[in-house]
């Protein structure tokens, strides 16, 4: 067994490892070998060196959409993180105590449920419901009641400084249900003892939400916010289907992978789109490293 246990473990690895090379890693080469072209992808690519990537720091468009991944890597992650540990709390142990075991709040069970359903809807599903809710007039769902009780419509996807943030409540309410189950799994399996035990020294809810549920879901929430991050720097489906004119008005919602689309598929300019989405990888490497770095701390064993 152990003369034959390296080509067992080569013939075991060799069909996985060569799908990986030649479906992932091969593209990310190819990527950043376009990137130093000037190619239309008609022509053969002409190599123009690091010139698309000079050209990046000129490009207001790219500056911009980069601004709102910071925009949105702030408030994406909070705010969902935020929500979604509120209502695991109420749902695993905000109710009364039975037996001597914290329980959630009645019907826990069945919120935990309604609650996961906007995963269940494909992305661009969750745009059109949403175009219907911000609509500008009366047959948008929130219009509609404003303009019925007398008020003017609130032009959500069309104000420039309310459009992003119209989007990330999107993104916030697609999200929040994944990581409400994500949260209720960390919480299931701290001891009940251990909320006993604080109960007894007299902590109050709010205490025992951080002073005993944050502390131990903190690997949780590191690996929540990381996973956040990654898709803050996405979102191209929502703002692609539901912003003004792919990225709009004015540029006001575009993002990063929307760039990179407009500059493959409607300008032909696949070089430039390569670099910047060789940018946006390492934008994205750059985050998930930083996060892990300054959010690591000793784990609380029980």
């Amino acid at each position: 067994m152990r003369h034959g246990k390296y080509p067992f473990v080569i013939g075991f690895l060799f069909v996985p490892v060569t799908l990986y090379v030649v479906f992932v890693i091969a593209p990310y080469a190819q990527a950043f070998q376009i990137s130093m072209t000037n190619w239309r992808g008609f022509s053969a690519p002409q190599w123009v060196g690091f010139d698309n990537y000079r050209r990046l720091f000129d490009d207001d468009n790219f500056w911009k959409a980069v601004q709102h991944h910071g925009v949105l890597l702030l408030a994406l992650p909070l705010i969902t993180i935020a929500i979604a540990l509120f209502f695991s709390f109420m749902l695993n142990v905000g109710g009364k105590s039975s037996g001597g075991q914290r329980q959630g709040v009645w019907g826990s069970k069945f919120y935990r449920v309604v609650f996961f359903f906007p995963q269940v809807l494909a992305v661009a599903i969750i745009a059109v419901l949403f175009q219907m809710v911000y609509r500008p007039n009366e047959s948008g769902l929130i219009n509609g009641v404003l303009m019925k009780l007398g008020f003017d419509p609130v032009l959500f996807l069309i104000r420039p400084n309310l459009a992003l943030w119209s989007i990330i409540a999107v993104l916030v309410w697609q999200a929040v249900g994944f990581y409400v189950v994500l949260f209720s799994a960390g919480m299931a399996s701290i001891p009940g003892e251990i909320y006993e035990a604080a109960e007894i020294d007299g902590a109050s809810r709010v205490t025992l939400f951080f002073r005993v549920t944050l502390p131990l879901l903190w690997d949780t929430l590191q690996v929540a916010w990381v996973y956040l991050g990654i898709a803050a720097f996405d979102a191209f489906a929502i703002v692609s289907v539901l912003s003004v004119d792919g990225g709009g008005p004015d540029g006001a919602t575009t993002v990063l992978a929307m760039e990179i689309y407009r500059n493959a598929f409607v300008y032909s300019k696949y070089g430039y789109a390569s670099a910047m989405g060789v940018a946006l990888f390492f934008l994205t490497l750059t985050f998930a490293a930083l996060t892990l770095r300054l959010t690591k701390r000793e784990s609380v064993e029980y």
